[in-house]
């Protein structure tokens, strides 16, 4: 199937995405306009626009580091400059979001640097979005939180991974096998996970966890290129959309409001943009 015909039928998949069709074309979907924002909000659900990176500094964050806990940063691996937020992944852990969040659409511009750090310096860019975090900072590998992810890897970014915490998240996605994996697709038969991980459709049955990595199908662009990732997380249904396409789509999320998490994990990588909006058509 191409990837036209694809991202048609996956945008139909998930109904959900209300966009107005002079937003779409074939299987792309815009991102809204940055319209007037309104400071860090209220926790909740999100119904005015949210700038959370305010291009100065990380007032809307707090961060968390394995083995220096929660705004304890020696190294810097967290700085703001040029109106960019530069993970230098050089200790796993994250910047978080202060409050707790539901019902938005979130709009992210990030880009691969070129440096990367042991025990990963010569794997695959890693990175990653943790959606709806509950519970304790650290709970899971004591770095992360309990949460629904949103892959960022070189090759796999808009994968779907169920972070374990106190309780093990959930979401069902429907998929197709290829090889051992699973891969969403609009018109697969639904499947809960975990077991396993829900791979975006034209995640290469080739993937190799190296530095540089990249598939046949790769809609994530070169290292050093800006891309645009968005989670539209709209009650208990979760989609990805990476530069304009449905790469990843699930419904019957165990969790569905919560802290957000970007993760420092091996590799350098810069955020110009971070933004919540209204979820379309929600009332």
């Amino acid at each position: 199937m191409t990837r036209q015909v694809y991202g048609i039928v996956a945008a139909l998949a998930v109904g959900w995405l209300s966009w107005p069709a002079h937003e779409a074309t074939g299987d792309e979907v815009s991102a809204p306009s940055p319209a007037i924002l309104h400071g860090s909000g209220a926790s909740g659900p999100v119904t005015a626009p949210i700038k959370l990176f305010n291009g100065k500094d990380l007032a809307n964050f707090y961060t968390y580091l394995r083995n220096h806990g929660k705004n304890k940063d020696p190294e810097k691996v967290f700085t703001v400059a040029n109106g960019m937020i530069r993970v230098s992944g050089e200790i796993y852990g994250a910047f978080i979001t202060e409050k707790e969040y539901e019902n938005y659409h979130l709009i992210v511009e990030f880009k691969w640097g070129e440096q990367t750090w042991a025990p990963r310096e010569k794997a695959a860019r890693d990175s990653g979005i943790l959606l709806h975090c509950v519970g304790e900072d650290g709970a899971a590998s004591e770095v992360w939180m309990e949460s629904i992810e949103c892959q960022m890897i070189e090759g796999g970014t808009g994968d779907f991974i169920l972070v374990k915490g106190k309780n093990q998240p959930k979401i069902t996605v429907p998929v197709k096998m290829i090889g051992k994996q699973w891969y969403y697709d609009p018109k697969g038969e639904p499947r809960q996970f975990p077991p396993g991980r829900a791979n975006w459709y034209g995640r290469d049955p080739q993937w190799k966890d190296v530095k540089g990595f990249r598939g046949a199908q790769d809609v994530e662009r070169p290292v050093g290129e800006w891309n645009t990732l968005e989670c539209i997380c709209d009650g208990d249904r979760i989609t990805n959309i990476l530069n304009g396409k449905v790469v990843n789509a699930g419904t019957g999320a165990s969790h569905t409001r919560g802290k957000i998490l970007f993760q420092s994990e091996g590799a350098e990588v810069f955020f110009r943009r971070i933004e919540l909006h209204p979820v379309k058509g929600r009332k």
